[in-house]
């Protein structure tokens, strides 16, 4: 682990002996600068942990030096020292972004206390940034895999759109296109990427209960709401909201939806004062909305007021060749995850890969090449490893029981494949999932647990 690393900028050359002396003593490396000019320029060529800084300089004011500080850096922690110790100095240094302000004289352990506080908040913004750095890189446009037409036109507005003032975004596509992924990718390509990203399926829960996820409720609005709760729009001021599955999302909702799209206000459940927040809507859906207002299921007016930025996602049986490239790149991750030896898919399978029609798109693409690698028993997948459509194996004998492999198979990794392959089937629809398998709904949500797929 690197040292600490602090500058001492003070004029007073006993008070820079003796912070040097006590940095030495807890094991810092410090730098000195005598004058503002000096303490700048230092700050420019080194990455320092922390600054403590004279209030009066002989060439420049430490206000001045903290200026100048925010200009290149806004998150260095300074802490002002100062003979001259008012309060109107005090809150136009914290106001400059001071991370405290100390006066002269003052005792060295009082001054250590508010250096390892301030260390401390050094270390957790490093956190949050590297987190968040992390978080950016995973969701980049590049991390998107795609060189088709089709894609290529899609990360051209992708890019566009997340750069753009757009608040409001209509994503369209088949179930498993990789509508979340684009959501997120847009969102962390964007100025509201320091922001909170938050996501609601609309079909996971009742309507009062996602009114009160969205809006969030009052104390007292309804029996069980016992304090008060912020919604998820409140929550993510300043960042994005996604909408996913919004097409299913029942008529009162849209109405209210409605309202908030056009004023960027909402009240909680049993409120009675409007909130105003900052948001971007991501909304998302598989269904055919222009039917669905046809036939009075979706409102009119909500439908163009969420049109107005459509993005379509292309479903994968149209995306040629990118097949192959994402079959590749799952193979390779989940070797890597799986510490399997297999290195490549056969030309056999690779052929029967690009003829399959994908119902399923991408996710039912990854789910398949998933099951694929963790269940053979060779390094190169060929065909009867994959399971095209159907969760049981097509050389199953017409009585519908699957052929148990020589080698024998792990049974609980095959349930928990099928239940993956149900659900990404039936776009995540727990109960058309559960009917696929045979199975209760409680069943269904039973396994899903047990996998951790809940």
């Amino acid at each position: 682990m690197s040292k600490t690393r602090v500058l001492i900028i003070e004029d007073e050359k006993l008070i820079r002996w003796s912070l040097r002396q006590r940095f030495d003593e807890e094991g810092y490396i410090a730098d000195e600068a005598e004058t503002g000019k000096k303490g700048l320029a230092l700050l420019k060529e080194n990455t320092y942990d922390l600054v403590t800084l004279d209030y009066r300089l002989p060439d420049i004011t430490g206000l001045k030096v903290l200026e100048e500080i925010r200009n290149f850096d806004r998150d260095l922690v300074v802490v002002m020292i100062t003979a001259f110790s008012n309060v109107e100095d005090a809150v136009h240094a914290m106001r400059l972004g001071a991370f405290d302000y100390i006066a002269k004289p003052f005792k060295m352990e009082e001054l250590m206390m508010l250096i390892e506080r301030g260390l401390e908040q050094t270390r957790l913004k490093r956190q949050v940034r590297d987190f968040r750095n992390r978080i950016r890189s995973k969701f980049g446009i590049e991390g998107i895999i795609g060189a088709c037409p089709a894609m290529q036109d899609l990360f051209t507005t992708i890019r566009e759109v997340a750069i753009s003032g757009a608040s409001t975004i209509f994503l369209r596509g088949e179930s498993g296109t990789g509508k979340d992924l684009v959501a997120k990718t847009i969102h962390y390509n964007s100025d509201r990427a320091d922001h909170t990203f938050v996501n609601i399926t609309c079909t996971a829960l009742s309507e009062a209960l996602l009114e009160s996820e969205l809006f969030g409720h009052e104390r007292g609005a309804f029996t069980d709401a016992k304090s008060l709760k912020k919604g998820l729009l409140e929550v993510a001021d300043g960042g994005t909201v996604f909408l996913d599955e919004i097409g299913d999302m029942p008529a009162q909702l849209q109405a209210k939806l409605l309202r908030f799209l056009e004023e960027r206000a909402f009240r909680r459940v049993g409120g009675i004062s409007d909130i105003e927040v900052d948001v971007r809507v991501i909304a998302a859906t598989n269904k055919d909305v222009e039917k669905a207002v046809i036939d009075g299921e979706f409102r009119e007016d909500l439908f163009y007021r969420l049109n107005i930025i459509p993005i379509d996602l292309p479903p994968l049986r149209e995306r040629g060749d990118d097949i192959e490239l994402l079959a590749n790149h799952y193979v390779s991750s989940f070797a890597s995850e799986f510490k399997k030896t297999v290195t490549r898919i056969s030309d056999d399978a690779r052929s029967q890969l690009l003829a399959y029609s994908w119902p399923g798109n991408v996710r039912e693409l990854r789910n398949s090449v998933e099951r694929a690698v963790l269940l053979c028993k060779h390094s190169v997948l060929d065909p009867s490893d994959f399971v095209f459509g159907s969760p049981v194996s097509r050389t199953e004998p017409q009585s519908g029981v699957p052929i148990l492999p020589r080698d024998g198979i792990n049974l609980a990794s095959v349930e928990e494949h099928l239940v993956r392959q149900a659900l990404a089937r039936a776009g995540d629809n727990q109960t058309q999932a559960a009917t696929l398998l045979g199975l209760s709904r409680d069943q269904l949500r039973y396994r899903m647990n047990k996998y951790e797929l809940l």
